[in-house]
């Protein structure tokens, strides 16, 4: 299994900002879509922002558009979430998933590997 490591979470107050990190180890990472989604205490884990495996597409759920911005850099194995103007409902586990193909990943059924997750807490 291809271990997906997430970091860049912890607590910050709203309106502030977190960049999440999520390094893969192989030699295929560029050849994969990514994603981020998110779990919250009693709620499905939803989809927040997907991208392909070149990085020119990209594609966010509703409540990221205009605040978060994913990236990657495919030289050092590493998908990224950059997330501005964080408001207290983005509070939750936060999950770096591979998907089985080259697109990007926007649903769970795509997913070929989920990281560990890493907890964003945003207080009021």
């Amino acid at each position: 299994q291809v271990p997906l490591v997430e970091s860049g979470g912890g607590l910050v107050q709203a309106g502030g900002s977190l960049r999440l990190s999520c390094a893969a180890s192989g030699r295929t990472f560029s050849s994969y879509g990514m994603g981020w989604f998110r779990q919250a205490p009693g709620k499905d884990r939803e989809f927040v922002a997907g991208i392909d495996w070149s990085g020119t597409s990209t594609y966010y759920a509703d409540s990221a558009k205009g605040r978060f911005t994913i990236s990657r850099d495919n030289a050092k194995n590493t998908v990224y979430l950059q997330m501005n103007s964080l408001k207290p409902e983005d509070t939750a586990v936060y999950y770096c998933a591979q998907g089985r193909f080259a697109i990007l990943v926007k649903t769970t059924a795509q997913v070929r590997y989920w990281g560990q997750g890493t907890q964003v807490t945003v207080s009021s």
